[in-house]
């Protein structure tokens, strides 16, 4: 009889309750109740969502058709707005709670972004843009040294990944690049330092057909290997069979389609 039985058993022989065991919990990535979310004090509200879990891990492909709160929702989950009303816990932290420092500091930490604009910085290189959240964030920058003997060797490494780590390309200002060039410098930049939480914004936009699947293949990739989790955005249905599972905001989102009012 294994000790456990054995055990219970006894407890059972005492007239005891037996005692359960505890069971390791692992904290959802995104936990969000009870939101609701309004850019301006009276205006109708655009994001209303009951409940929303995405655990660790997970690659999240996240539809809806313009104006279902896509761009609200990314907003939210990166500390850059907070709802009104509400729970949103990232990472188990309440962001409804923090300050605005506070969350830019969050974010600098955990939160890798890649954002449909780019937002790259035009007069620096491709690998000084890809080492930009190593300067804001030392636990970025300590996680990049784990993976490379240096920071420059970890941007080089992460670009090589997305066929951009040519000699000739490197150090060149990235106004010198293409569109969907400077798009998978954003993707490199946002993978900088292992975040835990990596949003991407329609990231596969200006990428020609067939480099949207080694895209996402790459994404994947780091993700695994870091443990990081994955919340996509994306109009390209073509890909959504690649993720864990899809969330439908024009299904989850309560507001009513009426009353949304972004893009």
């Amino acid at each position: 009889m294994n000790s456990v039985r054995h055990n219970r058993l006894c407890a059972f022989d005492r007239g005891l309750k037996p005692v359960k065991e505890s069971v390791p919990t692992v904290d959802p990535v995104i936990d969000i109740r009870g939101l609701s979310f309004r850019w301006q004090p009276r205006a109708p509200v655009v994001l209303a969502l009951e409940a929303l879990r995405v655990e660790k891990g997970e690659r999240v492909f996240i539809e809806g058709p313009s104006g279902s709160g896509k761009s609200t929702l990314l907003s939210l989950l990166a500390g850059v707005t907070v709802p009104q009303l509400g729970e949103l816990r990232v990472l188990g932290r309440r962001l409804d709670r923090l300050g605005g420092v506070q969350r830019d500091h969050f974010r600098a930490h955990h939160i890798g972004y890649i954002f449909q604009m780019f937002n790259l910085i035009p007069y620096l290189s491709m690998v000084d843009n890809v080492l930009l959240p190593c300067r804001f964030s030392k636990a970025r920058h300590d996680k990049a040294l784990q993976r490379s003997p240096t920071l420059e060797a970890e941007a080089e490494r992460l670009l090589d990944h997305l066929d951009m780590a040519h000699a000739g390309l490197l150090h060149r200002p990235v106004t010198a690049l293409s569109v969907g060039q400077q798009q998978r410098v954003a993707a490199a930049r946002a993978l900088m330092g292992a975040p835990e939480l990596l949003i991407a914004d329609e990231p596969t936009s200006s990428l020609d057909a067939d480099r949207r699947e080694a895209f996402v293949g790459l994404l994947f990739q780091e993700c695994v290997q870091v443990g990081s989790t994955l919340a996509f955005v994306s109009h390209d249905a073509s890909l959504e069979g690649l993720f864990d599972r899809t969330i439908r905001l024009a299904e989850v989102n309560t507001a009513g389609a009426e009353q949304v009012q972004e893009g």
